[in-house]
């Protein structure tokens, strides 16, 4: 395991105007780091989209970012992916102690909801079955949750924070083949969209808006489990100041973005005065949802999306692999009604795992889609061109939680 390099000290017989130069650096850090989260929450939260804020790395983003990216990390550490036991498939807790349970009682959030989906679609490899007889639910698996901050951290926030949180697959990369399906109409499955031309990708709308009315878990769609949640904590908060933040990783993200569209087309974020609440993605590793219209009609519905990657991981590659958002406009224009022209949404955070001192360089498929390693990058990166150094404190071991990455 390799040691963190050590600090590079200012040489005593470099010129006098190089430290005061290296001190005025250290000042300018100092005070974006000691900048009141209550105060610039909405330039946090995207209302600017990030300008200035990403390269160099704005200190409070980053946590901010980490600290968003833990919560969707929390998914898949209190997930039951034993196939021996009865519970496969659900969460390790309940709903009352799940946060204390994975040591985040600090975290300042009340648990409002867990989430669960299930898919009419054949999908063999991505929900993971208990080899009980006697199993929880033949049909649902726990996918995410939805909580909101309590009082002690709306007061540091800024604002009372509802966040939906969503893991990826348990299998991590089998989705890209069990899901590389065609586009279709979003209002197909009965979401509003007056544009018929914004498509996307039909395994995720199918697994966002499919139920089974004979299990009491997925007998509404996760779909209709968020639209109701957010409506009525919409409505218990009436004077405060509020703000919908939506993380994922991996299918998560994809999630994540159809159900920001959803909230937003659907109007569930708007108050009964007329005053909307800010919604914001924070997406990891995510892969491409839809076409070039579902791109634009986020972009004018006002969503803010961060979209969180490793330029070495293949999933935010796909699907779209040949007509994407690299190609030229005219080109994708052309080939806006082929069921395989994708289009990325929203600013983008391009990591690389190769500037980590601590990881190896030629990591395989599944090491560089890993959350946790996209945690660990992004506490290490100050921008482009900057000397990856740890600054939030994270132990770097989490790594290897479910991989092995580190050297």
């Amino acid at each position: 395991m390799a040691r963190p390099e050590p600090c590079l000290k200012t040489n005593e017989s470099l010129p006098s105007i190089t430290t005061e130069v290296e001190k005025e650096k250290e000042a300018k850090q100092k005070t974006k780091t000691d900048r009141e989260l209550a105060r610039c929450w909405p330039e946090i939260h995207g209302e600017d989209d990030w300008a200035g804020l990403l390269d160099p790395m704005d200190p409070l983003l980053k946590s901010e970012l980490i600290r968003y990216g833990e919560m969707a990390q929390a998914c898949y550490d209190a997930f039951d992916f034993n196939p021996y036991s009865k519970y496969c498939g659900s969460c390790r807790f309940n709903r009352h102690e799940f946060f204390d349970r994975l040591d985040m009682a600090n975290t300042g959030y009340d648990m409002i909801r867990y989430l669960y989906a299930t898919s009419n679609i054949n999908l063999p490899n991505f929900f993971k079955k208990s080899r009980w007889p006697k199993v929880w639910s033949k049909n649902a698996n726990w996918i995410g949750y939805i909580a909101v901050s309590n009082d002690e951290m709306s007061k540091k926030l800024g604002r009372r924070d509802i966040t939906i949180a969503w893991r990826g697959t348990v299998t991590r990369l089998e989705w890209v083949a069990d899901l590389m399906d065609f586009l279709r109409p979003i209002s197909s499955d009965k979401i509003p969209s007056p544009d018929p031309t914004v498509r996307v990708e039909s395994g995720f709308l199918d697994l966002y808006t499919d139920k089974d009315e004979s299990c009491k878990y997925c007998k509404y769609s996760v779909r209709d489990q968020i639209l109701t949640t957010v409506n009525k904590l919409i409505e218990k908060h009436p004077n405060d100041e509020l703000s919908i933040t939506i993380t994922g990783h991996s299918l998560g993200a994809a999630l994540a973005l159809l159900s920001a569209y959803d909230i937003l087309e659907t109007g569930t974020n708007v108050r009964n005065d007329t005053r909307a609440v800010p919604i914001c993605v924070f997406s990891f590793a995510g892969p491409r949802v839809g076409n070039l219209r579902f791109k634009e009609r986020l972009d004018l519905l006002g969503l803010k999306v961060l979209r969180v990657f490793n330029v070495h991981d293949i999933v935010p590659k796909s699907p779209g692999l040949i007509f994407n958002e690299n190609v030229h406009p005219m080109f994708l224009k052309m080939a806006e009604k082929l069921p395989w022209s994708y289009s990325h949404v929203g600013v983008e955070l391009a990591l690389d795992h190769k500037n980590s001192p601590f990881l190896k360089h030629d990591a395989d498929l599944a090491s560089a889609h890993n959350m946790e390693a996209h945690l660990h990058l992004l506490d290490g990166h100050h921008g482009r061109g900057e000397r990856f150094v740890l600054a939030n404190g994270r132990d770097y071991a989490l790594v290897n939680k479910d991989c092995d990455l580190l050297k």
